[in-house]
């Protein structure tokens, strides 16, 4: 069985990283159940119900072979006009990049849009998109752990250079832990 952390590439033929990446959408867009990737066997895991009266705003997944501060993959939401099912294997280009601090870490999510979607994948950088488009991202973030008695701070969207120079932080991060063996589920 393939382990969609450690045995996809994050790299698409014909087009350079980290702009353009594959991603593994964990939660489609409009869910409030929390999908998490079971990191020891490659499944896909419920976390939780989100407890508050929200929903993902965009499908919400992770980079392949990244490891984040929080020693999880890469966050990434890929907009797209459709819901994309769980564990379904896209390819993404990053437009922006947002952090949150989330138990005092940061806590970077890569803005991304869907390459084949028609609508989307004609936005180039982060202030392409409408204005209300990040103003629902941010106050999702905002609220969505708000009544299990957590807060979070969640920063203005950067562009897409930031996004480029987290995902490089991330791969480089994976690769050093890996070459360590200090990864879950290898």
């Amino acid at each position: 069985m393939i382990h969609p952390w450690h045995d996809v590439t994050p790299g698409i033929e014909g087009h350079t990283l980290p702009s353009h990446f594959r991603a593994i959408i964990e939660i489609p867009k409009g869910s409030n159940n929390k999908y998490e990737l079971d990191k020891s066997t490659g499944l896909l895991a419920l976390d939780r119900v989100l407890s508050s009266a929200v929903y993902y705003p965009a499908n919400y997944g992770f980079i392949p072979q990244t490891l984040a501060e929080d020693d999880d993959p890469l966050d990434v939401l890929v907009y797209c006009t459709e819901e994309i099912p769980p564990l379904c294997l896209c390819h993404a280009r990053a437009v922006g990049m947002m952090t949150m601090v989330d138990h005092g870490s940061p806590d970077h999510k890569i803005i991304a849009v869907l390459m084949q979607d028609p609508i989307y994948s004609e936005f180039q950088k982060a202030s392409d998109f409408p204005k209300h488009i990040f103003k629902m991202l941010r106050r999702f973030f905002q609220d969505y752990k708000q009544l299990e008695g957590k807060e979070v701070e969640v920063d203005e969207i950067m562009p897409a250079e930031a996004a480029h120079s987290v995902i490089e932080d991330c791969m480089d991060r994976y690769f050093k832990a890996r070459r360590t063996g200090s990864l879950t589920g290898m």
